[in-house]
């Protein structure tokens, strides 16, 4: 089979438009991925959605501030990323069968990208998504002759079963441990009493870790990983491989159709966007006030996170990217340019992040992990911010790549590409 693609079924603006508006969706995204992780890179991984795991006071009275960010954050960034890894494969393989390269090239490119996210989970932060991006882009390549609607229709179809399989998986862990119905019969009730005995061996098996980034001992923290963690990264992919396959496949979709490049009516991305978003965080305000009326419980934490958001958290991540695509074109200021820039330096944004993190909180370093409640957390994000916006621009303004996105691209046609322009 002919791995070409018809000049036909791509928007008629070009790439470089194509790219600018891609680079500010991502810059924005790759910010708003920190924003997600704080708290589980400055205390314990499991306080990223139980707030009883902090070491310190969480500084949220009322858990006012886990709810914002559980409407505003939470799951959005790493979706709006997703779609923009999706449309990004795409864009890459107009380029390549433009010069007559085939899916191997991008393939290839896909297992260097599995490399460095292992790397970033064994010897940097074990929150790693490059890893499962890389995974299932490479099934998206066999995906990639299908028809924009197979595509859209296959993502979109995926993507409800994923929903419908975490809503029942999740909500009944939660009716088991949280609600009456967990007394309502002997075998229920015996399930309960270990389902609450759990919690403290999840939260125990986090101890090791946590006291090797605390008293700065690297060597034990990777060695753990190494020996402990090592299923880790094929697990996280198993856990959201119904969320991240899919939004990959509309990404490709929405792409192809020139969703991110002007194709579509104007008046209904701005209408159908603020319905997505409005209609998606009410149902987020929903599911938190849910969740602060029974007391944050690890149960119903979990379920929030992975149970009941997938579906409006959907319709936020559409919505939201409508009107980036919309509105970044006006975007034309000193920080918008500057968006842009950590855009294009996402991949270095990324992993620097992370870098920059360890920087912070590990006791070799500042050792602040597990000493910073909520608002302090988010304090290091600003300024994390400031140094990504800081450097970003000034760098691609001599440079031709970031520094991660050249290794990439000179490991991924084994030749050495100039950086200086």
């Amino acid at each position: 089979m002919n791995d070409t693609v018809s000049v036909a079924e791509v928007a008629p603006v070009s790439i470089a438009e194509r790219i600018d508006s891609l680079d500010f969706i991502r810059g924005l995204a790759v910010m708003g991925i920190l924003a997600a992780n704080i708290v589980a890179f400055g205390q314990p991984f499991d306080a990223y959605m139980y707030p009883t795991a902090f070491k310190v006071d969480p500084g949220d009275p009322g858990g006012w501030m886990w709810i914002g960010q559980f409407i505003l954050i939470d799951g959005k960034m790493r979706g709006l990323f997703t779609l923009l890894f999706g449309a990004g494969l795409y864009l890459f393989m107009e380029k390549a069968w433009a010069r007559g390269a085939t899916r191997r090239l991008q393939a290839w490119r896909l297992a260097i990208l599995m490399g460095f996210g292992l790397i970033h989970f064994f010897f940097i932060w074990p929150g790693d998504i490059l890893f499962y991006y890389a995974l299932f882009g490479l099934i998206a390549l066999t995906c990639l002759r299908w028809s924009v609607k197979t595509q859209l229709f296959v993502g979109l179809g995926g993507y409800m079963l994923g929903v419908l399989l975490y809503a029942g998986m999740f909500t009944m862990t939660w009716a088991i441990a949280d609600t009456p119905f967990g007394e309502s019969a002997p075998e229920l009730a015996e399930q309960r009493t270990a389902m609450i005995a759990a919690i403290d061996e999840t939260l125990a098996r986090s101890e090791v870790p946590n006291a090797a980034i605390a008293s700065g001992d690297y060597a034990a923290l990777v060695a753990h990983r190494l020996t402990e963690q090592w299923s880790e990264p094929l697990l996280n992919a198993l856990l959201f491989g119904l969320e991240t396959f899919p939004l990959m496949l509309i990404g490709i979709a929405l792409y192809r159709l020139g969703f991110f490049s002007g194709g579509f009516d104007r008046t209904k991305m701005v209408r159908w966007g603020w319905v997505g978003l409005v209609l998606g965080a009410a149902v987020h305000l929903l599911i938190g006030l849910t969740i602060k009326g029974g007391g944050f419980t690890y149960y119903g934490t979990l379920a929030a996170f992975v149970g009941w958001s997938p579906l409006p958290r959907l319709w936020m991540v559409l919505g939201m990217a409508a009107l980036l695509v919309v509105y970044s074109p006006s975007a034309t200021g000193w920080l918008a340019q500057r968006v842009r820039a950590a855009g294009r330096a996402a991949f270095t944004n990324y992993l620097g992040t992370s870098v920059l993190m360890m920087l912070v909180f590990h006791g070799w370093a500042l050792g602040l992990f597990g000493q910073l409640n909520r608002p302090q957390l988010y304090i290091v994000v600003i300024l994390a911010w400031a140094v990504m916006v800081a450097w970003s621009k000034p760098w691609l303004d001599h440079y031709r790549f970031g520094p991660l996105e050249w290794l990439w691209r000179c490991l991924t046609y084994r030749t050495m590409f100039p950086l200086k322009k």
